[in-house]
């Protein structure tokens, strides 16, 4: 039994000896030059002549203490939000991308329904559609709605526009010879959507769909334009308590330690897309 065990030639054993000789080596000049560099901005950045000053008004380590609790508590409002806004713009890009991707004059209306949303959505800029949503709303209605809700709307209605882009690109990505591979085999457009395209293109769009995801981790601290109690606009109050800056600096290390998981498994997934393409798999 032992014979028929692989054994590695000693030329194969060199080889991997030099291989992880050099990779010890790149992962040692990584980590020198890292901290070298770092060295070299720090020692730059504290002789300025207004590091002192700065640094009093925007990293002061009692006022982000004191500051931390509101700011949190405002955060957790962006969470809600973040978490709402993803499942309806989940759903309503969805949606807007497959009526621009529907074949056949009869479906020419909603097409440049679909096209004409995406093209002024993408256009308006985020706070003005916060603007409009948060205050022509209410005022429409008559009524007073939850920041929450407003907040959410506003995000949808212009994420909607970016996504369904991503989702459509994606989708007339895949070869048409695989959706009329899937016509030939009996399967309807729904059926040949669901099991043939999508399942491909959910490959091809992830990588842009989590870059969504980060830009809307971050835009959802715009909802304090609207009212909202959230981390920006309780790092406000904080700020205005204290007579200093450092609450909004509490506000943006929140922010980043919830975009960074994201932002590397974005990178992950790239990383991984590119490896299995380089191999020659199928995608």
């Amino acid at each position: 039994m032992s014979a028929d065990i692989h054994q590695p030639s000693a030329l194969e054993l060199e080889r991997r000896a030099y291989r992880a000789r050099q990779s010890t080596r790149s992962v040692l000049i990584a980590v020198i030059s890292t901290v070298v560099f770092a060295v070299a901005v720090w020692l730059t950045v504290v002789n300025t002549p207004g590091w002192e000053s700065v640094q009093r008004s925007f990293f002061n380590p009692e006022t982000a203490i004191a500051s931390l609790p509101r700011v949190w508590e405002g955060f957790l409002l962006n969470l809600q939000v973040l978490g709402l806004s993803v499942i309806t713009v989940a759903i309503g890009a969805t949606v807007i991308a497959l009526l621009r991707t529907l074949r056949g004059a009869v479906f020419f209306p909603l097409r440049a329904l679909a096209a004409g949303y995406t093209d002024v959505f993408r256009g308006i800029p985020l706070i003005i559609v916060l603007y409009l949503v948060g205050f022509g709303i209410p005022g429409l209605v008559n009524e007073r709605i939850p920041p929450v809700i407003l907040g959410t709307a506003a995000i949808t209605i212009t994420y909607s526009a970016y996504v369904s882009e991503v989702i459509r690109a994606g989708i007339e990505a895949v070869h048409p010879s695989q959706r009329l591979a899937a016509r030939a085999m009996g399967l309807g457009y729904a059926q040949s959507l669901r099991l043939v395209v999508m399942p491909q293109a959910l490959r091809k769009m992830t990588p842009p769909l989590m870059n969504d995801f980060v830009a809307m981790q971050k835009d959802v601290g715009l909802v304090s334009v609207i009212g909202a109690v959230d981390a920006v606009r309780a790092a406000q109050i904080e700020t205005s308590l204290a007579y200093n800056f450092t609450p909004y600096i509490v506000a943006a290390v929140l922010f980043v330690l919830l975009a960074i998981p994201t932002i590397r498994l974005a990178d992950w997934w790239t990383a991984r897309l590119q490896r299995r393409e380089q191999m020659g798999s199928i995608l």
